[in-house]
């Protein structure tokens, strides 16, 4: 049917919602003093937005309404630096050869722990009818989804029987981003060294390591209940990838696994 003399898509530009942000957060600070210094910095936090699903047709758009994709509840931050007591003009090992070997060393390191992202479970957008462009949610069938904590293709990160695909004219039970991937702990260290030449003039060695740890931090799971398969007593018999998590995110650089830098800085 054309409208306004057009059969072609129509976009509409509209205030539709906004996005609300609150949070409480928390900080202890020690400043440097006697070479040591540490911050630890806690933040508990809820933002709210009417994008987090995706539904354009406008009598609907309230179920859009959520907690936001980059919703994070949970956020704790620490940093440490400590120039280690010993060398000339330290209080311990002042003169000597372990005063030059065990002078100048100084150890820092940054700690991140945070919850999971939100995801939504979903479904075969076939019944709707709706368009390209609507997202539609499955069926949630258990009052509780439990959270079983699987990690790879044969084991399901929640409880996967707890949602149904919707074969009907209509949207689905289960709210957008209504369950929380996996969180994830990462710790950057490093160790520098230097080497005073004079007063004005000092070489400084840096090794640091990102995610000096290694530790794999994991992406959220797939969520399409349309793939999978269950028995006649209602047990899995395929999971064919929902519910499954088998990638790794990066926490904000280029790599997720151990990073290794070597370094020389020279002032003067």
């Amino acid at each position: 049917m054309a409208i306004l003399g057009t059969t072609s898509a129509i976009n509409v530009q509209s205030n539709l919602g906004h996005a609300q942000y609150d949070s409480f957060q928390a900080n202890f600070v020690r400043k440097f003093s006697n070479g040591f210094q540490y911050t630890f910095a806690y933040t508990f936090s809820k933002t709210i937005n009417w994008w987090a699903g995706s539904i354009p047709q406008p009598q609907y758009w309230a179920l859009n309404k959520a907690v936001a994709s980059s919703n994070v509840p949970h956020l704790f931050n620490a940093t440490f630096s400590y120039a280690l007591p010993f060398g000339s003009g330290k209080p311990l090992l002042q003169h000597g050869v372990l005063s030059r070997i065990a002078g100048g060393w100084q150890v820092n390191g940054f700690l991140n722990i945070r919850s999971g992202l939100p995801f939504t479970v979903t479904s075969s957008s076939a019944s709707l009818n709706a368009g390209t462009g609507t997202n539609q949610q499955a069926d949630q069938v258990k009052a509780n989804v439990a959270t079983l904590g699987g990690i790879g293709s044969s084991a399901a990160y929640f409880d996967v029987t707890a949602f149904a695909p919707v074969t009907a004219v209509r949207f689905g039970t289960a709210g957008f981003n209504s369950l929380y991937g996996p969180g994830a702990a990462n710790l950057d260290a490093s160790v520098f060294r230097e080497f005073r030449f004079r007063e004005r003039m000092n070489l400084q060695f840096r090794a640091e390591a990102l995610n000096a740890t290694n530790t794999p931090h994991f992406s959220n799971p797939a969520a399409n209940v349309s793939n999978l398969q269950l028995n006649s007593d209602g047990s899995v018999k395929n999971l064919n990838g929902f519910g499954v998590i088998t990638s790794t995110t990066r926490t904000g650089r280029q790599y997720d696994e151990r990073e290794i830098r070597l370094s020389v800085h020279f002032a003067f």
